[in-house]
């Protein structure tokens, strides 16, 4: 099976007011984590970007967020982004519209975010429509696979460095499916680029 590290251009089209990758004026890398903060993965993420002194985004489940206030806070502390990933993580494609919508609005209760990316990156046409104009619409360049049972942690790491380029943003996972990829591939994939003079920052 063909691993779509890159999203097909045709979605890019779909959601044209989305963002997908940065042009920065310097070499400069967007890292971005899913589905957390769970406290047996997204303090090791935070020690990892502070042991490196670089910054990320990271798009929280809500009741994650709710679950665990204190991480939540950590992450703003120490100078990373949070942004909105719904409360539940539901997949637009199965959700009714309102239904989709308010729980957007939940998570954004905690989150207070204008960021937002749809779990799974399935977003129906209106649910797109609904919220463009309210929200910045984040996917990716880079789906590290780090979720992926069916691809090793080495090719995890080789596929997310060579898809990799100016302004990628790139995802990552702080979940438990993802943690072996995650904890061999993140501190890898950040050596790479900084010895190459990229630096990396939050999504504005």
């Amino acid at each position: 099976m063909r691993l779509l590290i890159r999203p097909p251009k045709i979605l890019r089209r779909l959601y044209k007011k989305s963002v997908w990758r940065i042009n920065p004026a310097s070499p400069t890398l967007y890292l971005t984590f899913d589905d957390g903060p769970i406290p047996e993965l997204t303090p090791w993420v935070l020690d990892t970007l502070k042991h490196y002194n670089i910054s990320a985004t990271f798009f929280c489940v809500g009741e994650n967020l709710l679950k665990y206030p204190e991480i939540a806070q950590r992450i703003t502390n120490e100078g990373h982004l949070i942004g909105n990933h719904t409360f539940n993580h539901l997949k637009g494609w199965k959700s009714k519209n309102d239904a989709y919508l308010n729980n957007i609005e939940k998570c954004n209760s905690l989150s207070e975010s204008k960021l937002f990316r749809p779990p799974y990156g399935r977003l129906k046409i209106s649910q797109y429509k609904k919220l463009k104009d309210n929200y910045k619409i984040v996917f990716w360049d880079v789906l590290t696979h780090d979720y992926d049972k069916n691809i090793s942690k080495e090719k995890c790491l080789k596929n997310s460095i060579k898809y990799t380029r100016n302004g990628s943003i790139i995802v990552f996972h702080d979940n438990k499916k993802a943690e072996l990829k995650l904890k061999y591939a993140l501190p890898a994939y950040i050596e790479h680029f900084l010895k190459l003079n990229y630096k990396f920052a939050v999504i504005n």
